[in-house]
């Protein structure tokens, strides 16, 4: 069987690595790598990471790129690569662009698809947006939904999927975590910026993680934000506020504009550097006491590590863990993230009701359940037909 696994962004190449690893391992499977690039340095970060050789790299990302000249690019670029590839299946990961180009385009071949993180919904088109639509259309594209949890599985349900091609699996993001931590941990990598800091400054004693790059939060969001970093920075002076800031120049600039002027000091307690290798930032994650975040994978990964999430977000399509008490909403007002951080951060109490191992999204088996799906469930793929002809 062969098996086109595309992807564009650094979270997609995570949360498939341990899938194109265990494929790899399993054999009976011909395997290919295709590549959009849609967040080129970032996702070459992963790629060395995880040892991931790309077949196939479509080199997509250009700047300043609207959302619908990327799409249009991936699709033709991901027509002709299936043209020449003819792949048994497609797999893809999550809610980019990437994954809806690759769905609309394999559908348009006739391949199979397979959804891997399936079923994730908030139920508002905006938020996150554009992932709550990509994620939608490519469930009604796809073949085959490995949806990370019940509440997943059950979202899909209700939306009409036929049940016995939807599989609980767990999230693939947990395999990669723990084969990284395990790494991590025998041999700490250096983030050369964080030691220096912590040696002019001896007075700081914590850190907390700081990430943020969804659309919905450019602007006003994005802010707000950094004026609550500012904020709690000065109430705090104990704590390392360490963001690495996203390339986007939609998060760099009020980034710079408002935090800039802080970070300056080289002994002070705001420390924004470039984003880190995946590595590292595991290490990060490990060791921050809290973190503050807009990202959908992070709240997956850090109840592995105990380590409480404040979600800087009004919805998030991953409610387990905010069930869990493992992570919690705050918005992106200035006063709520002040207020719910400094809880953390003053109370014992508020910290260890939300420090829990206990994480809802898998135990570091998701890719293998996959794999073993993959070989025992496939469809048959229908009779070829020429995808070049009108509609």
């Amino acid at each position: 069987m062969k098996i086109s696994i595309i992807f564009g962004t650094r979270p997609e190449a995570i949360k498939l690595a341990p899938v194109i690893r265990e494929l790899k391992r399993a054999g009976g499977f011909e395997t290919r790598v295709c590549i959009t690039a849609q967040h080129r340095e970032m996702l070459d970060q992963v790629l060395q990471a995880f040892d991931i050789e790309p077949d196939a790299d479509l080199d997509l990302m250009r700047p300043n790129q609207t959302l619908a000249g990327l799409t249009v690019a991936a699709i033709l670029g991901l027509d002709g690569y299936l043209s020449q590839e003819k792949p048994d299946l497609v797999l893809v990961q999550g809610d980019t662009t990437t994954v809806l180009a690759a769905s609309l385009a394999a559908f348009y071949h006739r391949i199979p698809v397979g959804h891997v993180e399936a079923g994730l919904r908030t139920g508002n088109k905006l938020s996150p947006w554009p992932e709550e639509m990509n994620r939608v259309l490519t469930t009604h594209l796809a073949r085959l939904h490995f949806a990370p949890t019940e509440i997943s599985r059950d979202n899909l349900l209700r939306e009409g999927v036929p049940p016995e091609t939807v599989f609980v699996t767990g999230n693939t993001v947990i395999d990669a975590l723990l084969l990284t931590l395990e790494k991590v941990r025998q041999a700490p990598p250096a983030v050369p910026e964080l030691e220096r800091r912590l040696a002019a400054n001896p007075q700081l004693r914590e850190i907390v993680l700081i990430t943020g790059h969804r659309r919905e939060n450019f602007g006003a969001g994005f802010e707000s934000i950094c004026r609550a970093i500012a904020e709690l920075a000065a109430r705090h002076p104990e704590v390392l506020f360490l963001y690495p800031v996203h390339l986007n120049p939609n998060v760099r600039t009020p980034v710079e504009k408002i935090l800039g002027r802080h970070a300056g000091n080289h002994a002070g307690n705001i420390l924004l550097t470039e984003p880190q290798p995946y590595l590292p930032f595991v290490y990060l994650m490990d060791r921050a006491k809290l973190i503050l975040t807009d990202s959908g994978g992070i709240q997956e990964e850090a109840p592995s590590l105990g380590k409480p999430v404040l979600v800087m977000r009004d919805t998030s399509e991953r409610p387990e863990a905010i069930l869990a008490g493992t992570a919690k909403l705050v918005g992106t007002s200035t006063d709520g993230i002040v207020k719910e951080t400094a809880a953390l951060l003053t109370s014992a109490e508020a910290y260890a009701a939300m420090v829990k191992r206990h994480n809802p999204y898998g135990d570091g088996t998701a890719a293998k359940k996959i794999v073993r799906i993959l070989r025992e469930m496939m469809p048959a793929r229908p009779k070829p037909a020429d995808a070049r002809g009108p509609s």
